[in-house]
């Protein structure tokens, strides 16, 4: 296994300007390290900033301190200075997210929305949307609905739309916040087996899993947030 992701020091706090300027801390010397193929569960009570952390890694949140390092085309970059451009082109290539809700354009199909990174990475529009439909078909969703808006549909579907989202490209970070939390057994088990084969073929997964089953069938160890500490799964 090689190492993708390294991170130290890390330091993170909200500031409440309409709360006098209160200062929230999350973080404070964070420190952790991801190999490829391994999927750490992130655990720890409501608020302590399982979220967040994502975020942080992503770069939709800014690091107060601290190195956020990943391994991006060969070279390390450290998203927490990185400029916004740089973020994007790990956004595009390196690191995948999936969040606990699915944020669309109106009117878009769901079918374009799943192919869209692959189309962003200039594979031909016939081959992406045939691997998105692909996805779509193996997470239930029906043919019927592919040319339709997401914003239409039930809380499950669209965040099943967000999986075949996440999943259409192969990254060699992927970032899962409660994959499968709104799911039933059937689509549930479907998601796990996604990850499973994404972690065989080389991706590092980072997740939150509220279910403890789901957390020990897919993920190596865990970290958790509560001690900062990792722990062996």
């Amino acid at each position: 296994m090689s190492l993708v992701l390294k991170i130290s020091h890390l330091a993170k706090q909200f500031r409440l300007h309409l709360q006098g300027g209160a200062r929230i801390p999350v973080f404070d010397d964070l420190a952790l390290e991801l190999q490829a193929g391994e999927a750490l569960a992130v655990t720890g009570p409501s608020g302590k900033g399982k979220s967040s952390l994502l975020k942080l890694i992503y770069g939709t949140y800014k690091a107060g301190e601290g190195e956020i390092l990943v391994r991006h085309e060969n070279d390390w970059l450290d998203l927490a200075r990185a400029e916004p451009r740089q973020v994007l082109a790990v956004r595009r290539r390196t690191i995948g997210y999936v969040t606990q809700f699915l944020r669309v354009i109106p009117r878009i199909p769901a079918l374009d929305i799943v192919a869209e990174p692959l189309l962003e990475r200039g594979v031909a529009a016939e081959e992406a949307r045939g691997r998105a439909a692909s996805l779509l078909e193996r997470l239930n969703i029906p043919e019927r609905l592919w040319s339709l808006s997401p914003m239409t549909f039930s809380g499950g579907e669209q965040q099943r739309v967000n999986i075949a989202r996440g999943f259409a490209a192969p990254y060699p970070i992927l970032l899962l916040d409660e994959p499968t939390a709104s799911l039933d057994q059937e689509n549930k088990a479907r998601v796990l087996a996604m990850i499973s084969e994404a972690r065989a073929q080389g991706s590092a997964i980072i997740g939150i899993f509220h279910d403890a089953v789901d957390r020990k069938a897919v993920c190596t160890r865990e970290f958790d947030l509560d001690h900062l500490k990792s722990e062996a799964a």
